[in-house]
């Protein structure tokens, strides 16, 4: 499955970046936004930086992609509403 994935620029570059998430340390093409300064947060989709972040808009994907793991793993007593706040 893929899935954009909030990360963190550490380094950063007029091409690539490397950024911080999730899944640990990645260098990341800027090219379909720019470069951005060290400490942005972007939506890095197949190695691609796609959109620039803001730092609860990181929090909230990270908190559903949270969700989306317990979940899939067979958790029965999934709290929606911590996971995913405002659908209810």
């Amino acid at each position: 499955m893929c899935i954009g994935v909030p990360v963190q620029i550490i380094e950063s570059g007029d091409l690539m970046a490397l950024c911080h998430g999730r899944n640990g340390e990645e260098r990341v093409n800027m090219m379909l936004i720019g470069a951005q300064p060290e400490g942005s947060w972007v939506l890095n989709f197949l190695g691609s930086a796609r959109e620039v972040l803001s730092e609860q808009d990181a929090l909230d994907i990270n908190k559903a992609l949270d969700g989306l793991h317990a979940i899939m793993a067979g958790e029965t007593d999934v709290d929606i509403d911590s996971y995913f706040p405002g659908l209810g």
